[in-house]
């Protein structure tokens, strides 16, 4: 039998795509979250792990200096705050984990601690938390402050905060609750207790004043691709939303992530590594490829690209001509990942244009365009040649239409859970159980 992988969705709460042929009816009512709730019960119907719903709290205007590119193109603006939805999403199905993102530079962590602990309550235990620490200066204005740490430092204070939650945590015992009726106590205060942190970065008396709720702390997701990432994210997470530039940059991820999990006491398989893909299903492989085609040139299609990836680096790419090689030796204090990922291109060697680097983008690491059985049989191979553990769907372009999700929901999955790839059924209750089921 061939070893099963995990599926994911990594997706915003941002209009869906709203000036193609393929918008829906009533894709102007998308902020009631109702399109999204639909596309959770689709995803639930074919046994995705979870949907991972992510978040940035700005308006960007780093391409160009100016909001206008994110606005004209609802690119990460508006985007909605990811927790009512999650609790909407996860109060409208039984077994999909839910997992919401939430920054370490911008919630108080006793707060990010009560709200994750009372979500995953409601959820039943589906509850996971996306760590990030943000890594835009416009955001962290929005907050009242100048600016955000260095890169590295960033990393410095989410360990610190990690530490500081799962302290909150634990401030109740698992069996802090008795309901006892004869000498009328809910809650044995022996056994629900300070934790009188103070660290460098926070302080916090505790205990938090929720019930330990089913996973007692949610699952934890993260994203590293920088060394100080990799190595946060190989200690902390269940499972890492992950890049990678083709089969052998991929193993190469999964393979250091691993290294660095052992390393830092834990199981390696406890860690899974979710690729993020894209793929493109239609009747024919010829279809297919003209739906890229038809992505790639929408008018939209380059700009909304470069606003995005301006936004996640705070590079302002409307300076570069598209048909001219970029310069080799850009940095960024903000999201280093996706800049490098963007600059490795297809991984070829050589100088590559602007516009080459954004076409690429369209494919998220590994090209995966044809008819259901091409792509799965594609992505069974990815999955024993790189050693596991699944993958995400992002759709290209990222704004989500009912076509494409009945393309994956109820034309690749069921292809992949013919060649046994995927779950076909439920059988845990909690997320963290459901990531490392297999």
């Amino acid at each position: 039998m061939p070893k099963k992988f995990h599926l994911g969705w990594f997706m915003n709460f941002i209009p869906p795509e709203w000036d193609t042929d393929d918008a829906s009816p009533d894709v102007q009512n998308w902020p009631n979250g109702r399109f999204y709730v639909d596309m959770a019960r689709a995803m639930e119907r074919a046994c995705f792990d979870l949907i991972m719903i992510e978040d940035t709290v700005m308006v960007a205007d780093a391409y160009g200096g100016t909001m206008e590119g994110a606005l004209k193109h609802s690119a990460f603006a508006p985007k909605h705050d990811p927790i009512p939805l999650a609790v909407q999403v996860a109060c409208s199905t039984s077994n999909l984990g839910v997992v919401s993102t939430m920054s370490t530079s911008f919630y108080p962590p006793y707060l990010l601690a009560r709200l994750c602990s009372t979500v995953d309550s409601i959820a039943q235990g589906r509850f996971g938390w996306n760590i990030v620490s943000s890594a835009e200066d416009r955001a962290a204005q929005n907050f009242g402050l100048e600016g955000l740490p260095e890169h590295d430092e960033r990393y410095n204070v989410a360990e610190e905060y990690f530490d500081v939650v799962n302290q909150l945590w634990d401030s109740w015992e698992a069996d802090a609750v008795v309901m006892d009726r004869k000498t009328h106590t809910f809650a044995d205060f022996n056994k629900v207790h300070t934790i009188d942190f103070d660290g460098k970065y926070f302080k916090s008396r505790g205990p938090l004043n929720t019930v330990p709720s089913p996973q007692h702390r949610p699952a934890f997701l993260q994203a590293g691709a920088s060394p100080k990432g990799r190595q946060f994210a190989a200690g902390a997470a269940d499972a890492i939303v992950a890049v990678g530039t083709g089969l052998e940059g991929m193993k190469e991820y999964r393979d250091d992530i691993r290294a660095r999990a052992k390393a830092a006491g834990r199981n390696p398989d406890d860690v899974k590594l979710l690729f993020v893909v894209s793929p493109t299903i239609a009747a024919t492989e010829a279809e297919a490829r003209a739906e890229v085609e038809r992505l790639l040139d929408h008018p939209s299609y380059v700009e909304k690209s470069l606003v995005s990836i301006s936004s996640n680096t705070e590079i302002d790419f409307k300076q570069f001509d598209l048909d001219e090689p970029l310069p080799a030796d850009l940095t960024t204090n903000g999201e280093r990942g996706s800049l490098e990922y963007f600059m490795r291109g297809d991984g070829s060697p050589g100088p590559k244009t602007l516009r080459q680097l954004v076409l690429h983008r369209a494919k998220r690491g590994l090209e995966l365009v044809g008819t259901p059985e091409q792509v799965a049989e594609k992505m069974g191979q990815a999955m024993e040649e790189v050693g596991g553990d699944g993958f995400l769907i992002a759709k290209p372009g990222w704004d989500l239409s009912r076509k494409y999700i009945e393309s994956i929901c109820d034309g690749l999955v069921p292809a992949l859970q013919r060649r046994g790839l995927t779950r076909t059924a439920y059988t845990t209750t909690t997320l963290r159980d459901t990531l490392r089921e297999f």
